[in-house]
């Protein structure tokens, strides 16, 4: 062997030894990925999983939805039918308010004349409280 090739052999034997620690290094990366890749294919399951309870889950909020708008139209239209009573109820009570309006301003005039004129004076009919005396002061006012 000539110097030359006992050179080149030093050289490899210096860049082997170089490499040792790249590939300890290499090594430990892999059988950490090994390890993790049980973890991970456990947490995909997981992840399936969970997806398949999330869509179970979201199927039974949209029928608990679906139920809700039903009864939510059931009671729009009942309130629908009362709202339509109550406006035909208002609407009789109104005319009826106005007939009675009517009947009370045409028997204003009767009734005074059928009472007796009031005494000029408290003295004559004095009430018993305040609130009596009130109530004749505003009736005589009323006139």
């Amino acid at each position: 062997m000539s110097a030359f090739e006992w050179g080149l052999q030093l050289v490899l034997l210096l860049l082997l030894g170089a490499a040792i620690p790249f590939v300890i290094r290499l090594e430990r990366g892999l059988s950490a990925l090994r390890r993790d890749r049980g973890a991970l294919d456990g947490s995909a399951q997981g992840l399936a999983e969970a997806a398949s309870a999330a869509d179970a889950t979201l199927r039974r909020l949209r029928a608990t939805a679906e139920e809700e708008i039903r009864q939510l139209d059931e009671r729009a239209g009942a309130a629908e039918r009362l709202r339509d009573d109550l406006r035909y109820l208002t609407e009789r009570a109104e005319s009826l308010a106005d007939r009675l309006d009517v009947l009370v301003r045409t028997a204003r005039p009767l009734a005074a004349e059928a009472t007796p004129a009031a005494p000029a004076t408290e003295d004559t009919a004095a009430p018993r409280s305040q609130a009596e005396r009130d109530l004749m002061r505003a009736l005589r006012m009323a006139r």
